[in-house]
């Protein structure tokens, strides 16, 4: 029997990886760079997003939050946030209160917005301990426990909690890296091109802005339009240097490989 039972977690621990495996490469494979990273004038902050965590001291071991009996005030609220950077982290959590019961819920807040991991309800943790597991895909994001007892007007609550942090394994970094690395190419390499077009565009209205200067230089509207579209190929060029590295930097470890990999 216990041959058996033994044999079964290990089947499901192997399906549980699977299943993680294949959501982490899921989101990597849909993975696009966010507008403000996009915006940056600074090549380095996409780099950083594709290369994720860094393998030179990775050791792949679960971070731990926990706290006993923490009070919770009536008519109050307690939340738990935990900064999460590294894409195909597990999170698993165990909640319970003394006495009564409480609401409780898990966001997660990214730039782009907030999700609702777990929506908030009251929940009867006084009478057995709450649990969950989930895959964190894009990151960083912050991650939100929230315990409300703002129901309440006339009893505080006592919260004990356990969070468990568990980053993906190194494989499975390695692979995303790469499939981030490709959809981050796909998406410079198209902003580089438009902006190609556009820089093209400026100069060439920049030429044909300066002649009717230089014609009507008492017309101020002619001077303004000048100055925008000096401004927008000033700002163009700008940006065409940034993608180039970026598309460049990205080709680079695509073909071969990050320096902190181990092969």
């Amino acid at each position: 029997m216990a041959s058996s039972d033994g044999e079964n977690k290990a089947a499901n621990a192997e399906l549980e990886a699977r299943a993680i495996a294949q959501a982490m490469q899921s989101a990597d494979a849909s993975y696009v760079p966010s507008p403000s990273l996009l915006a940056k004038e600074d090549p380095q902050p996409l780099l950083a997003q594709v290369d994720g965590p860094s393998l030179v001291n990775f050791n792949g071991k679960p971070s731990v939050y926990q706290a006993k009996s923490v009070p919770v005030a009536l008519r109050a609220k307690f939340d738990v946030p935990i900064h999460v950077t590294a894409g195909g982290s597990v999170v698993e959590y165990e909640i319970s209160t003394d006495l009564y019961d409480i609401a409780f819920g898990v966001t997660a807040e990214r730039e782009e917005g907030v999700t609702n991991v777990k929506e908030s309800a009251r929940v009867d943790s006084h009478l057995e301990p709450v649990t969950g597991k989930f895959l964190v895909g894009s990151v960083p994001c912050a991650l939100v426990f929230s315990f409300d007892n703002e129901y309440s007007w006339f009893r505080e609550k006592k919260v004990t909690y356990k969070i468990t942090v568990t980053p993906p394994k190194e494989e499975n970094i390695v692979k995303g890296r790469r499939l981030r690395a490709k959809k981050a190419l796909e998406v410079v390499t198209k902003d580089c091109k438009e902006m190609d077009e556009r820089y093209a565009t400026a100069a060439n209205q920049r030429s044909e802005s300066e002649a009717e200067v230089k014609k009507l230089e008492k017309e101020m509207q002619e001077k303004k339009s000048l100055e925008v579209v000096s401004t927008e190929e000033a700002w163009l060029e700008k940006k065409r240097g940034v993608r180039n590295e970026q598309i460049k930097a990205l080709k680079s470890r695509i073909k071969n490989g990050w320096k902190d990999e181990k092969f």
